[in-house]
């Protein structure tokens, strides 16, 4: 097996776009600790932690030895009185100065925080469908590529949400295997069973007690991934090796991101987030026999 395309994202570092999320590193440290960790490929991180100004975001990643992969972009989708074209505008342009590939949407409820979102009636549905689409043209006349990502605490989370994006959008999807398990679908059998529109991944471990626990509304998603719901790869109960051949089976060839979703409660002493992040990449690249590409 060819070795595969590893790609590091800020918030396994703690970096978030949620106010109040946690103590927020500096990029200097996080993109030398990802250089250093071997990997060298990043998504952008939340608005802010990286230039807007385009000159300057090329610079930080040419000095850092990094290619920008994509970046992680929540839009208000469902919403008739709301346009998310002017969301996608500022982060699309830093994205193709970058020289990225993807754009990562996801469906925002409007709120703040990933800890509780709306339902939608059918109306909402048809809306956020239209402007999946719109989007993903916006985009690939940029030349990027937009996925969908389902995710805890936005409009898309269960499989039933999911299932209904699969049916009435065109839009390929990010496989975050984290955050599909804590709403409610599989990923494994996701992966296996709609394996063309899976565009791109993001890998991250469970632990499925305190997703559980999450699921039943005993503890906020924040309060979960503070108790440390997520976890290096291969320690928790999210089948990655199955999920990683399975994508490799069917063709995937594009970008494993490592993502670690993490709370600090100030500045890190020691290696800090690193030390899973270097579990991660030794896990991955124990399952596929490779090194990052």
């Amino acid at each position: 097996m060819t070795a595969i395309k590893i790609a590091g994202a800020p918030i396994s570092w703690g970096v978030c776009e949620v106010p109040g999320w946690g103590y927020q590193l500096q990029p200097d440290r996080v993109l030398t600790e990802m250089r250093g960790a071997g990997l060298t490929a990043t998504e952008l991180g939340p608005e802010g932690f990286l230039p807007s100004d385009t000159d300057e975001l090329k610079t930080v990643l040419r000095e850092k030895d990094l290619e920008c992969v994509g970046g992680f972009v929540p839009v208000v989708l469902f919403k008739d009185d709301h346009d998310p074209a002017d969301d996608l505008a500022g982060p699309l342009e830093s994205l193709v100065a970058a020289g990225a590939g993807v754009v990562v949407l996801a469906a925002a409820t409007g709120s703040d925080g990933y800890d509780s979102r709306p339902v939608l009636d059918d109306g909402q549905w048809s809306t956020l469908f239209a402007n999946l689409d719109r989007l993903a043209g916006i985009a690939a006349a940029r030349g990027l590529l937009a996925v969908l990502h389902p995710h805890v605490g936005t409009v898309v989370e269960t499989k039933d949400d999911v299932d209904k994006v699969l049916a009435g959008s065109s839009i390929p999807l990010c496989l975050d295997t984290g955050h599909l398990l804590i709403g409610g679908t599989d990923p494994l059998e996701l992966a296996k069973s709609v394996p063309g529109r899976i565009a791109h991944t993001h890998l991250k471990d469970v632990d499925a007690t305190l997703a559980e626990r999450v699921q039943s509304g005993e503890l906020t998603y924040t309060e979960a991934v503070a108790q440390g719901m997520y976890t290096p790869l291969g320690t928790g109960d999210v089948d990655i090796a199955g999920i990683v051949a399975a994508l490799r089976d069917n063709g995937f060839d594009g970008w494993f991101v490592l993502e670690q979703d993490t709370i600090l409660g100030g500045e890190p002493q020691g290696q800090g987030p690193l030390r899973d992040v270097l579990a991660s990449v030794a896990y991955l690249q124990s399952v596929v026999g490779g090194v990052p590409a």
